[in-house]
């Protein structure tokens, strides 16, 4: 026997039961505990030199995945301040925010949706990109990338 839920909602977490009767050892049961989660976050680390082109896919590990179904956003974080970059709908042009940490059009997406940065700076090295793609309603799956920007 088996419980099978489709369209899983954070509302369905909690603990589920399954009884039933044997002959003739009796009544027999088991307990799980479902947690739905809401996100999920992967954190990497990227180098680049200075003055480079610092390009960050969005989500290392889905390039299986076609992202172009999704809506997703890129964000900078820096002194625990974040900041919208880019907003992406599916079948839609990229809307690009005016980013007071980025300034000068630095910022571009490129292909599967990665991000693309040029010319790097110096205040870039530290800064956390993140990208957020809504797989569902209740469901966001994140890439944090910590960049560390190198001179000659």
């Amino acid at each position: 026997w088996a419980l099978h839920l489709e369209n899983v909602t954070m509302s369905l977490s909690g603990q589920y039961e399954c009884t039933f009767a044997t002959y003739p050892y009796g009544t027999k049961a088991a307990k799980i505990q479902l947690t739905v989660k809401a996100e999920e976050e992967r954190h990497y680390l990227k180098k680049v030199w200075l003055k480079q082109t610092l390009e960050i896919p969005c989500l290392e590990d889905a390039t299986s995945e076609n992202l172009s179904t999704y809506p997703l956003k890129w964000l900078v974080g820096e002194n625990g301040r974040k900041e919208e970059l880019v907003t992406k709908e599916p079948s839609c042009p990229a809307v690009y925010r005016n980013s007071s940490l980025l300034q000068g059009q630095r910022v571009l997406l490129g292909l599967n949706n990665s991000l693309k940065v040029f010319p790097t700076k110096i205040t870039d090295d530290g800064r956390v990109f993140s990208c957020h793609v809504l797989y569902h309603p209740e469901r966001v799956h994140k890439s944090s990338t910590t960049v560390r920007v190198f001179g000659k």
